[in-house]
């Protein structure tokens, strides 16, 4: 037998060819469309055994419960949202944020009345009504990329309306420790029968003693046969044991890393925290304590008249009260907690300014913190405020010294509070309005005098052959400020950055060396959450109590930047009564005092500069870390825990099944 070959036309190769591949493709969408139309969209739930059908059950009733705890609670939430767009080095870089902060309260409907920031025409609150106690709606608006803070809100809730076995279907996972508490993890989607969009689709935590879900993960359901990414974003709820069974909303975080399509595509990361769940009216104690003393005789030097001088620093004083007490009052201040942040570190850095500058204040310098994350500071009478958000981002001990000296300036140049809040009636109006009826803003010419006289306190303070470190903190924020607007826009104070994108700082910034992602040791800003943490339910800052990693990468740096959060949970009456730990070894100790030689005010007003305790095994403060405090983990977000404020120093690991 012999073979040939038989030549064949070109026309005739591509018909043939053109033949066999239609027909491979119409092969191969029927089998991919036949596949289809069998792939089920959820994956195969398995049988819960008994007694974790039990546990599920306990966690619905569970949730009707923390919805009537809701309803009586009107805390403040707040929302700070971050576009993102890819980049080679930095893996994803922010190009423009948002930010948002609203008093919500949860009766019938799902009601919240937006703080409204000054210089903005008013036309009444913003009262947008989205049904999130009777059933979830389309609340996002990502077509237009445009955000409603409703919309991050409703994160606080699995279904309102409808979480139970009739519309869901749980599968146990396993087990797993979150903090010290132990928890049953079921995955959780809508039965197929349930139509509708807002359905939850993700996965639960539940706590094993009272059935209570502790953490959620996951995302909304869309309308049926649609990418449910075009309606909701992927987001990760916590709550927490804030009260004896009382467990409620602390944080969500979310995350999209591709919105849109092609070069335009762009990510999202956002954070949202409540706090303010127990609002009550602030107390003032008196600084002079009456004592009754049998047979004693008044050997004071105190005078019984007041002079004009004292009389006018008495009326900014009142005004400074009035003006605190509110801002407590609306949940916009931290309640002072005594031997806490605001004492402990902040205190003893205007020490450490005070005394070698020879400063002698009439009244003792106070040190506040502004629960918001923009970055902003300002001063009302002897009170210095800066916000939690900027304390977070800052990475040394002199860079916050920086922010308190100017602060220390307005004060010492008598740049005070609009004497007009000395009269209470004038602060009686609602905690919606307290941004549009309190300015505690300086003028420019304030600032720029304040700026120049706070780096003389600087250059004569311990701190002042450390400013180039303090410099890059100003460069990275003029850097960044570029993009993120809404987190360098004041809602109470000023700014750190002038109308030009400038910082008012600019004698330390031009000290600093140039900034490079690729010099690990340099450390110019830290992510948001670095530092403090809020109590939600009554509003008090406490430091972290969290491992410091060194970047390994220019990754891991992200100033400024939001991340997730992820925290250890402890239940309420553990905590409270867990001693205080010790700080561990390699931590920064408090603000280091100032020579012992230098010069002590005249009046001896403010308390003398004493040196801390030293633990052992401790360095001193370098100007690598902030004073007073453990340092912030690798860039990740911060691990808070429930009042009081412990939390356990184990790692999660799994118990056995």
């Amino acid at each position: 037998m012999t073979f040939r070959k038989i030549p064949l036309l070109r026309n005739q190769i591509r018909a043939i060819s053109g033949f066999a591949v239609t027909f491979l493709v119409f092969t191969t969408l029927g089998v991919t469309c036949a596949y289809a139309k069998k792939q089920p969209k959820y994956q195969q739930a398995h049988q819960l055994t008994p007694e974790q059908a039990a546990l599920v059950e306990k966690a619905i009733a569970r949730e009707k419960v923390l919805i009537k705890n809701i309803q009586q609670r009107t805390p403040l939430v707040e929302t700070y949202i971050q576009n993102t767009r890819p980049d080679d080095k930095l893996y994803a870089v922010p190009v423009e944020d948002e930010y948002m902060l609203s008093r919500v309260d949860f009766g019938k409907t799902f009601f919240d009345k937006s703080y409204e920031p000054r210089g903005e025409e008013h036309h009444g609150w913003f009262k947008g009504s989205m049904a999130a106690v009777t059933g979830l709606t389309k609340a996002l608006g990502l077509e237009k990329f445009t955000y409603s803070p409703t919309g991050f809100m409703q994160m606080m809730f699995l279904d309102p309306s409808g979480f139970d076995q009739q519309h869901y279907v749980f599968s146990y996972v396993r087990r797993e420790f979150l903090g010290s508490v132990r928890t049953w993890v079921f995955d959780v989607h809508p039965k197929p029968e349930v139509k509708g969009m807002g359905r939850f689709y993700g996965r639960i935590w539940i706590e094993d003693q009272d059935g209570n879900i502790v953490r959620f993960n996951g995302t909304y359901t869309g309308p049926t046969s649609e990418d449910s990414s075009k309606y909701y974003f992927h987001f990760d709820s916590w709550r927490m044991n804030v009260q004896p069974d009382v467990w409620l909303p602390v944080a969500v975080y979310v995350e999209e890393s591709r919105l849109g399509e092609g070069s335009k595509a762009m990510g999202l990361k956002a954070q949202t925290h409540f706090w303010g769940y127990s609002l009550k009216l602030p107390t003032r104690d008196s600084e002079n304590v009456s004592v009754k003393v049998d047979d004693a005789v008044d050997q004071s030097d105190d005078s019984q008249d007041v002079s004009p001088l004292q009389a006018s620093r008495m009326w900014v004083t009142q005004a400074e009260n009035n003006v605190i007490d509110r801002l407590v009052e609306a949940g916009l201040v931290a309640p002072l907690n005594q031997g806490g942040y605001e004492e402990k570190v902040l205190g003893q850095i205007v020490i450490n300014l005070i005394v070698p500058n020879n400063l002698a204040f009439t009244d003792q310098v106070h040190c506040r913190v502004l629960l918001t994350d923009t970055v902003e500071a300002t001063t009302v009478g002897n009170t210095i405020l800066v916000s939690k958000g900027l304390i977070d981002s800052l990475p040394s001990e002199p860079a916050i010294a920086s922010v308190v000296a100017m602060e220390l300036a307005h004060v010492a140049l008598g740049h005070h509070i609009d004497t007009r809040y000395a009269f209470n009636d004038r602060l009686l109006f609602p905690d919606e309005a307290t941004f549009q009826r309190i300015d505690m803003y300086h003028s420019d010419l304030d600032n720029t005098t304040a700026a120049k006289k706070a780096m003389e306190y600087l250059q004569a303070s311990m701190y002042k052959d450390q400013l180039p470190l303090a410099g890059l903190f100003y460069e990275q924020l003029a850097d960044r400020g570029k993009v993120l607007k809404a987190l360098n826009t004041p809602k109470l104070g000023d700014s750190l950055l002038k109308a030009d994108g400038t910082p008012w700082m600019a004698d330390l910034e031009h000290m600093a060396p140039k900034l490079n992602w690729d010099d690990l040791s340099q450390t110019a800003a830290l992510p948001l959450g670095s530092w403090l943490k809020t109590d939600p339910w009554d509003d008090k800052v406490h430091m972290l109590n969290a491992k410091r990693y060194a970047p390994m990468n220019a990754r891991d740096k992200m100033p400024f930047e939001v991340t997730p959060v992820f925290y250890k949970l402890q239940r309420y009456d553990l905590a409270s009564a867990a001693p205080a730990p010790a700080s561990p070894a390699g931590n920064a100790p408090a603000a280091a005092a100032p020579a012992a030689d230098a010069a002590p005010p005249a009046n001896g007003d403010q308390p003398a500069a004493a040196p801390p305790a030293q633990p052992q095994g401790q360095p001193p403060t370098d100007g690598n870390a902030p004073a007073g405090g453990n340092a912030p983990g690798d860039g990740n977000a911060p691990t808070p825990a429930p009042p009081p404020q412990q939390q356990p120093a184990a790692a999660a690991q799994n118990p056995p099944q």
